[in-house]
């Protein structure tokens, strides 16, 4: 699953952890430190995600689920300050745009 938020962009998976974890991987430093600060992250490891954490799965539903309750905004790509974030998220739009069926309505 990717969770694509304003601050972090995540991949989580049932990975290389054990049953009652999830793996959460980033691509950037400090994404998967901003919603579990207590992560054990390893960096490495020769995938396309660089940095990775086994986290238990309680621990990241709920993170998830406050992330949800905690939208405030009508615009999610506006939240985003991150200029390279933004600019990666916008590609993603516009690449799932096209699977919509006859364009915008």
């Amino acid at each position: 699953m990717w969770i694509c938020l304003k601050d972090s962009f995540l991949s989580i998976v049932a990975k290389d952890c054990a049953p009652d974890e999830l793996l959460v991987r980033a691509r950037r430093p400090g994404d998967i430190e901003r919603l579990w600060p207590d992560a054990a992250v390893r960096e490495g490891g020769g995938t396309d995600y660089r940095f990775r954490a086994a986290i238990p799965r309680a621990k990241v539903a709920a993170a998830i689920a406050d992330a949800l309750t905690g939208i405030d905004y009508g615009n999610f790509k506006n939240e985003v300050d991150d200029p390279a974030l933004h600019d990666a998220y916008l590609d993603v739009w516009h690449a799932l745009a096209r699977l919509q069926p006859y364009g915008r309505r």
